[in-house]
């Protein structure tokens, strides 16, 4: 078995319930302002999703992700409006980047709700867009809507990439088998020889260049 395998064996070993659990709480940690520099809930997400095999289980790991993210959002939300302009300057913001701060407030100037469906696919942006939307002034309605499409959205779309890579890595594996480490020698010995073929013939040109200098003074 190759590394790829053996992640893929030993995500895919975990209870059902224990991953989705855990993926749910990685998720739910970077969506919530405060923790998204903490907490990678997208590398988690695409690894658990590997262990996707069958329809059902994609519907059960990609419906708790959405809720998790719209959870995170809504706490994100909530802290905006109870702080406001205040937001901007506070530890947790400077730690993710004012920058980051700036251009959500930049999105949902120009976007209005729409800068939250974009802003889910954004990295750190997705972190402070909810707090950025509260602080803006927002109705709720209008957030919690936006936020639910946007969460599905991101949710199915990564689950989905996750169950094909995996799918995909193990189709490759199978398929190429010892093949694979004879074909990644051969590169090797290839890209060796390049080297000292480039080599040898960088130690030849300067000798090249030292000996026409000589010959001119004994003309």
């Amino acid at each position: 078995m190759t590394f790829i395998s053996d992640v893929l064996a030993a995500v895919g070993s975990l209870p059902k319930p224990l991953l989705v659990l855990v993926t749910g709480a990685l998720v739910l940690g970077e969506c919530t302002i405060g923790l998204g520099f903490l907490v990678p809930g997208e590398s988690g997400l695409l690894i658990a999703s590997a262990a996707v095999t069958d329809l059902g289980f994609f519907f059960v790991l990609a419906g708790v992700v959405a809720v998790c993210a719209t959870v995170g959002d809504n706490i994100g939300f909530w802290l905006g409006r109870r702080y406001r302009l205040k937001m901007r300057e506070t530890k947790v913001v400077r730690k993710l980047g004012q920058q980051h701060w700036d251009r959500a407030g930049q999105l949902l100037r120009k976007w209005g709700i729409g800068a939250v469906l974009v802003g889910r696919f954004l990295p750190v942006v997705r972190t402070l867009m909810p707090a950025a939307a509260g602080t803006s002034g927002m109705s709720y309605p209008k957030f919690a809507v936006s936020s639910l499409i946007g969460a599905i959205a991101w949710s199915a779309t990564h689950v989905s990439i996750g169950w094909l890579a995996g799918a995909s890595a193990k189709y490759i594996e199978d398929a190429l088998g010892r093949t694979s480490w004879i074909l990644m020698a051969a590169v090797v010995v290839i890209g060796v020889s390049i080297w000292l073929l480039r080599r040898r013939r960088g130690t030849k040109q300067p000798e090249a260049a030292a000996e026409e200098p000589a010959k001119d003074v004994a003309a």
